[in-house]
């Protein structure tokens, strides 16, 4: 299977929670959907800096399985959030310039969705940005 650039890119960089790194696969709009909240982010810089904390939270992350082609992609991984195995499915689309413009985050089990609430609220708490990009929560 021949996986998208953008897609291969994003399974180098999202574990390790390098913000500018992900900033350069993820078009100008782009609509994010955490495991741990109802609303949606939209736009290049919050979604960066969301999953640059998640990648500061998240350890042993590994992506397992990648599924997809053309522009819809499901990359299945593996982590741990403290001492909690936590399964997940990072859901994508990208955009006619193979950028990602919408990314979708499910996960289980429950009890890590919970921990990963607590550690990103802890760590969005303490930087500053999200004040300016609660603006930007559809």
């Amino acid at each position: 299977m021949t996986v998208y650039p953008t897609i291969e890119r994003l399974k180098e960089v999202v574990g390790d929670g390098e913000e500018r790194a992900i900033c350069e696969i993820l078009a100008e709009n782009v609509q994010f959907q955490p495991p741990t909240y109802y609303k949606t982010w939209t736009g290049r810089k919050p979604v960066a800096a969301i999953l640059g904390h998640v990648g500061h939270i998240f350890s042993n992350f590994k992506y397992r399985r990648v599924f997809g082609r053309d522009q819809d992609w499901a990359l299945e991984f593996h982590c741990n959030i403290g001492d909690l195995n936590a399964v997940g499915v990072d859901l994508i689309t990208l955009n006619e310039y193979g950028l990602i413009s919408r990314f979708e985050v499910v996960m289980r089990p429950h009890k890590t969705i919970g921990a990963l609430r607590e550690a990103m609220n802890a760590r969005i708490m303490n930087d500053v940005r999200f004040m300016r990009f609660k603006s930007s929560l559809t």
